[in-house]
């Protein structure tokens, strides 16, 4: 009875799965670019006021024209610049709109802006900028070069990077699974029956996580898509592992595969449930934040961790009931085996730090505190033109307008302020230090005036974000109402946001993390231990990773976002790796004692915690098939993260620490069972 009723919830839950697949289809998520400014921002405002303003439902896309060979244009050259003007306009549908093309001092570039609906976004964003760079290089010479930037085509560029990205990441990511998985098992079938079912898992998960985000007026994005396939592939595979090596275990104990299949799903089904909630709870934690794409990431992420455990829980089971012991072959577990606690690679490293905790536990520690201050060597903050890990047309433009154009003419600040008070708002803009110049940017409109801004600076810079807050400051003073958008705004509230982010959900985390572990230790000393030395292992992979990111791989930053992100996963995932590590050592406990009971914890689980580390960071590591430098420098961190996790923290710090404390480590919980056990 017990298995039919596992077959039918099992089917249920594929059923239900594909019906949900087919009512609420894909959408267009992946196609979306991050956002990264919430809409209580002073840039967001602006934006939105500046869409009411006469012409305000419209972008400027910037088109720049320059020989090949580096020459100064001729009078052909312009002629020619204006028509790839005119095509792009009509591609735009703007007809004969704004200014001639301007031409640089150095003769070598011109520059025309091109206004375009700012409605756009997604898929058809990317259709109409592509439309227009084969409008502009549509009968423009040889000699010279045609190329689109601007905001709507930096949106474009992005969008249109994960076309197909994250299809290659779900590839890439379930070759790397069935290799480590092959690996692990030594199995030619075996392999299989996971990997099949997590990777179902994934497409379910991605179909809900989008939809409960979108649900809950979220902004899901190809980033947090590509983020969350990942973390969906990497636990569930964690998951399984931890299934089937409880029930290959209970294979030696247990004629009936059955039997030893019932067995292993109660005993591994807590350590999962509870791992599972640890790391939903933690990512719910970015509800917390303020940057848009933030939130979405933790409700879609949530939501696809959720469908893994399901599936881990509900469908693997009867799966690899079907096949019996001969899944294994050809290594088929036999009754009768000496145990995992007893024996192996794994019993000799936790006898040996067993033996001498102390001195393995103070050299682990200051291993680990050395590395955190790679930190210290490590810059924080990607300008717009350096987010790509890929070639992209509206970064190169960009590139080249700066060379020919003073900085921040083609792309100023934007200051909305009341008409009423325009004279005194020119003052407080012109007087402010960094200000090149100001000047009206179309007609009043419903009581407002809008400027336009050029900085000295260089865009996103230091220099440029200490104009924008002196801007700020000054224009408050003339107007409390007045705003001050643009990109350098933006790009400025955007790592204002990360800051934010990173003060409010780093303790929220740690604080989701202590209270489960209270709750399934009992224990009022152990979940601080495993706390504190998760965060230690945290940070040593944000200075290795943070450093490795700057100065082995050359990238410029970490972007803002990089370490919260980074930060949540090693702390959800390390801790992860702790409850099965920990849960374990509590079976074992009350009956062989404290040192022993961590000892043949560390035995039983070893082999499936380094392979579970292994697969992750492997998986983490995958990020970098997908076009943006954050998610490379998160799968770069995260991935030495878990690796120092896994063979470091779990196998060497963790069993040292618990060996010095001694029975003291489960009060009060296991007093009285460890006390007697110990005398």
């Amino acid at each position: 009875m017990n298995r039919r009723f596992s077959w039918v919830v099992a089917l249920l839950v594929v059923l239900v799965s594909g019906a949900l697949m087919g009512l609420l289809g894909g959408g267009e998520s992946d196609s979306q670019s991050p956002v990264a400014v919430p809409a209580s921002s002073e840039s967001a405002r602006a934006d939105a006021a500046r869409a009411q303003l006469p012409g305000g439902d419209q972008v400027p896309a910037i088109l720049v024209v320059t020989r090949t060979d580096s020459a100064p244009l001729s009078p052909a050259d312009l002629e020619a610049v204006d028509a790839a003007r005119t095509r792009l306009l009509a591609s735009a549908g703007a007809g004969e709109a704004g200014p001639p093309p301007q031409v640089s001092e150095d003769g070598q570039a011109a520059v025309a802006t091109v206004p375009l609906s700012a409605d756009l976004s997604g898929f058809d964003l990317t259709d109409k900028v592509k439309e227009m760079r084969d409008a502009a290089a549509d009968g423009l010479p040889a000699d010279l070069q045609a190329q689109v930037t601007g905001g709507p085509a930096f949106g474009a560029d992005i969008a249109n990077s994960f076309s197909g990205a994250n299809f290659t990441l779900l590839a890439v990511t379930a070759a790397v699974v069935a290799l480590l998985l092959i690996i692990t098992y030594r199995s030619p079938v075996l392999w299989l029956v996971p990997l099949l079912v997590i990777g179902f898992a994934d497409r379910v998960a991605a179909v809900i996580g989008s939809a409960v985000a979108e649900l809950f007026g979220m902004t899901p994005d190809g980033s947090t898509a590509g983020i969350t396939s990942v973390l969906v592939f990497g636990a569930g595979t964690n998951y399984a592992l931890l299934l089937i090596s409880r029930y290959r275990e209970e294979l030696g104990r247990n004629n009936s595969h059955r039997e030893a299949l019932d067995i292993a799903v109660r005993r591994a089904g807590p350590a999962i449930i509870a791992s599972n909630a640890t790391v939903v709870l933690a990512l719910l934690t970015l509800l917390f934040a303020s940057a848009p794409s933030t939130r979405s990431l933790g409700v879609q992420a949530a939501a696809g961790l959720v469908v893994a455990a399901v599936f881990v829980l509900l469908v693997l089971p009867p799966a690899l009931a079907l096949f019996g012991r001969k899944l294994f072959w050809p290594f088929i577990p036999q009754v009768g085996a000496q145990a995992l606690t007893d024996r192996g690679v794994w019993h000799r490293i936790a006898s040996a730090v067993a033996r001498r905790p102390a001195v393995v536990a103070v050299i682990s520690i200051g291993g680990l505190a050395v590395l955190c201050t790679g930190l210290f060597a490590t810059p924080v903050g990607l300008s717009q033109t350096e987010q790509f890990r890929v070639q992209a047309e509206s970064v190169s433009g960009f590139d080249t307008l700066s060379e020919h154009f003073p900085s921040g003419l083609t792309d100023p600040a934007r200051v909305i302020a009341s008409a009423d008070r325009s004279a005194e708002v020119q003052r407080a803009i012109t007087e402010t230090p960094g200000v090149v110049s100001a000047f009206p940017a179309g007609p009043e409109a419903d009581g407002l005036t809008q400027w336009s801004v050029v900085l000295a600076a260089d865009p996103a810079s230091d220099e440029a974000f200490d104009t924008i807050d002196a801007l700020r400051d000054s224009v408050h003073q003339a107007d409390p109402d007045a705003l001050v958008g643009g990109s350098d705004a933006t790009a400025r509230d955007a790592a204002g946001a990360a800051g934010h982010d990173r003060a409010v959900v780093i303790p929220a985390i740690l604080v989701v993390v202590l209270v489960v572990l209270y709750v399934l230790l009992r224990s009022a000393l152990a979940p601080l231990v495993l706390v504190g030395v998760t965060v230690l292992s945290s940070v040593a992979a944000l200075g290795l990773g943070g450093w490795a990111s700057v100065h082995l791989f050359g990238f410029p930053a970490l972007d803002n976002t990089a370490p919260l992100y980074a930060f949540l996963f090693l702390v959800a995932l390390g801790v992860d790796y702790t409850i099965f590590l920990v849960t374990r050592a509590r079976e074992e406990t009350p009956e062989h004692g404290t040192r022993d009971g961590i000892v043949r914890a560390v035995s039983a689980t070893g082999a499936v915690i380094s392979s579970a580390g292994i697969v992750l960071a492997a998986v983490f590591c995958v990020l970098g098939v997908l076009p943006l430098i954050v998610l490379t420098q998160v799968g770069i961190i995260v991935g030495l993260g878990i690796l120092l996790d896994t063979f470091l923290v779990r196998t060497v710090i963790i069993p040292a620490l618990f060996t010095l404390i001694g029975p003291k480590i489960w009060w009060p919980a296991l007093r009285e069972e460890t006390r007697s056990v110990e005398r």
